[in-house]
């Protein structure tokens, strides 16, 4: 038993320095970790601070959770384009005539994602610094937030790697990541839920985006979070373990 899991962690560890070297090797993958979250926050910050009303907060202190969750959203693409690619283009078949663990594949995609929406996420918030973002919570807010962020990166590429298990082809598996992109447009990421329609309003309240970035803008300016943060670990909580079941038959299945 010891030896199994022994073999896993191993060859987890290889499948994911693999995918790590794959996204050092691939520009478009660089490009949409470091410059596009930096190109986000600078235009959503310049631009529509001089139009948004967001009370008695500064706009780029509003908008930095949601940026965050939109710019993992889009970098998680590449996780789902790789798993894909391995699946349609033969190397899996490479992988089955290997002593390697089955699993070990898909953590390998998933660790590399939550590396790649790491490094989008420290771009963001220094971004956002050098325009005028001042958080106000504690270090002890900050090791919270930090921790959720990891979560949140957990579940997202996870179900990365479902989606790519799903498509047949590579540019199916990156439109099948779209609405990660999009909810957190119909979130509290850009505006207040109160200041939309009431069925937008009513979407924004039950959709996972909007407790997430409630909670790390609580956390991060010093706000009231209510139940925000347990709704925000529960969403992660059901997407992980839910991602990770369903790669896991799916994987089975096509490799059967």
């Amino acid at each position: 038993m010891f030896k199994v899991k022994t073999s896993i962690i191993s060859d987890s560890w290889i499948m994911f320095k693999r995918c790590l070297l794959i996204s050092l090797r691939n520009p478009e993958a660089l490009l949409v970790a470091t410059i596009v979250p930096f190109l986000l926050m600078f235009l959503f910050g310049t631009v529509f601070g001089k139009i948004a009303n967001v009370e008695n907060l500064n706009y780029i202190d509003f908008i930095v959770p949601g940026i965050i969750l939109q710019s993992i959203g889009q970098s998680s693409q590449y996780s789902a384009m790789n798993v894909a690619s391995d699946m349609t283009k033969g190397i899996n078949d490479r992988f089955r005539s290997m002593s390697i663990s089955k699993t070990a594949i898909l953590f390998g995609h998933a660790g590399a994602g939550v590396v790649r929406n790491t490094v989008s996420t420290i771009m963001i918030i220094g971004t956002a610094f050098l325009l005028g973002f001042r958080p106000k919570g504690s270090f002890a807010d900050w090791i919270v937030v930090v921790g959720l962020l990891i979560f949140v990166n957990i579940a997202i590429s996870l179900l990365a790697v479902m989606c790519g298990l799903l498509s047949k082809t590579v540019e199916g598996s990156s439109g099948l990541m779209l609405p990660l992109f999009i909810l957190p447009f119909i979130s509290s990421g850009f505006v207040p839920v109160d200041s939309m329609n009431h069925g937008m309003k009513w979407f924004a309240e039950i959709q996972p985006m909007t407790p997430i970035i409630d909670s790390f803008r609580a956390l991060t300016l010093d706000l009231p979070l209510n139940n925000s943060l347990w709704i925000a670990f529960a969403w992660c909580l059901g997407i992980t373990i839910a991602a990770y079941i369903f790669s896991i038959q799916i994987y089975k299945r096509r490799i059967s």
